[in-house]
């Protein structure tokens, strides 16, 4: 992944979050706000009914303003301009907080005009509790402004008000370990993308330094096969054949790999220039040839006459030709029977078809090939040796050009691989850049 792609992914990630945690931030606090006016509602209403039920006991009216004061979030004060019997006030105070499903903690007092102070009545709790308020705890505050009155606490108002939030609370802890799982994921996408241009530059400074040991394998070989001795020895002339064709074959795999790492650094440039096609094909097919007949199979060419060259860059397209001959011949089972054809596509392009009868690519597997260093599965038997990156050398060779590769494969009945060239001078090939998609 790009550096580009990465800080994008960071950018958008954190932007997301950010409004998530806005929208839930929002939400936890309006349930809240939602929640504590729905229970002062209640709490006053409750009130409002004790107020009466005592107002009734005295025959006497309640007063037409300040009857329910709230002191704090926790804590009321009633007036009621009457004396008040602690008992008969528990006992209303259960029943009309019940009448408002309101199964909460709380404790009472009532104010004493003879001495001006609280007397603390009780603590009401539903569950059994170890922790009961202390005497300083006990003591509630009383007010200057009414002279009989009485004073109710809800202690666990906060705990009640959120086990109303449960779902809010447990989406919250959901969204948390959602934002701690997308950091996590950024660290790993940061250590990923370090190992992978640690691996790049590895590959690059292992093939960079295999390239003068192979050239000096070439140059001994060379000298080999033009002694006279040498040459006169069948077996030996045969030997440093073998030693040739080897380092080639080496050489050509660096260069593949070399290539590839440029391909990932986007700073893969083209050397292109007019290749006449038919005769880049006649030149490799000539050695591929042999190989073929070796095993006992053919090679038909179909080339059209008289095409106009394609402006290409004629090293990689003679790879490309290569690892696709190569690949037809490796992936027969018995005799590979190959055939190629060149032939004119409508009046802006040609065609090159390589088609065999080998053992073919199930279809689920068709898209996976294009792939850097994807094998087909064959369990632990590898038949075919080889890094898997023949097919995606060739797509990512096609896309530099601007070609288009199309691949059509069934299994046990060989593999069509079609690529289109246009015959005109493209202008934004120059450079490789990004990544194809497979017809």
């Amino acid at each position: 992944m790009k550096d580009v792609q990465i800080l994008r992914v960071f950018f958008l990630g954190v932007m997301a979050i950010i409004g998530i945690l806005s929208l839930q931030t929002y939400w936890v606090v309006n349930t809240w706000n939602n929640n504590e006016e729905e229970f002062n509602e209640r709490v006053h209403s409750a009130l409002y009914r004790v107020a009466q039920s005592i107002a009734k006991m005295g025959d006497i009216s309640l007063p037409a303003r300040n009857l329910i004061k709230q002191r704090s979030a926790n804590y009321y004060i009633v007036n009621t301009e009457t004396e008040i019997d602690p008992v008969a006030l528990e006992f209303y105070l259960q029943k009309e907080l019940e009448r408002q499903q309101l199964r909460i903690d709380f404790e009472y007092a009532v104010f004493d005009c003879s001495n001006g102070q609280m007397v603390y009545g009780d603590y009401c709790a539903y569950d059994k509790q170890d922790n009961l308020p202390s005497a300083q705890e006990r003591n509630l505050p009383s007010d200057q402004e009414f002279t009989y009155y009485f004073g109710v606490r809800f202690p666990n108002r906060s705990n009640f008000l959120f086990g109303k939030m449960q779902i809010a609370l447990t989406m919250t802890g959901i969204l948390f370990v959602t934002v701690l799982f997308f950091a996590y994921s950024l660290w790993v996408i940061f250590r990923q993308k370090r190992f992978s241009e640690m691996q790049k530059d590895f590959i690059n400074n292992m093939t960079h330094e295999f390239k003068t040991p192979l050239s000096t394998i070439q140059i001994a070989a060379d000298v080999f096969l033009k002694h006279a001795e040498v040459q006169k020895d069948q077996r030996l002339f045969q030997y440093a054949g073998i030693i040739k064709e080897q380092n080639t074959r080496l050489n050509q795999q660096v260069e593949r790999v070399l290539d590839i790492a440029r391909f990932e650094k986007d700073n893969f440039d083209l050397r292109q220039e007019w290749v006449d096609l038919q005769d880049l094909i006649l030149t490799v097919t000539s050695s591929v040839r042999l190989r073929v007949q070796e095993r006992g199979g053919t090679l038909k060419l179909n080339l059209a006459e008289d095409l106009e060259p394609i402006w290409a860059d004629r090293f990689h397209l003679t790879n490309l030709l290569h690892s696709l001959l190569d690949n037809a011949i490796k992936y027969s089972k018995d005799a590979p029977h190959i055939e190629l054809d060149l032939h004119p596509s409508g009046t802006s392009s040609v065609q090159l078809k390589i088609q065999d009868q080998g053992i073919g690519i199930a279809k689920e597997y068709q898209t996976k090939v294009f792939e850097k260093f994807y094998r087909i599965p064959t369990g632990n038997v590898h038949n075919v040796k080889g890094f898997g990156l023949g097919l995606y050398y060739v797509q990512r060779i096609c896309f530099a050009h601007g070609w288009k590769i199309r691949l059509q494969s069934e299994s046990d009945q060989g593999t069509c691989v079609s690529i289109l060239i246009p015959r005109s001078h493209p202008k934004n090939t120059l450079v490789y850049e990004g990544a194809p998609a497979v017809r």
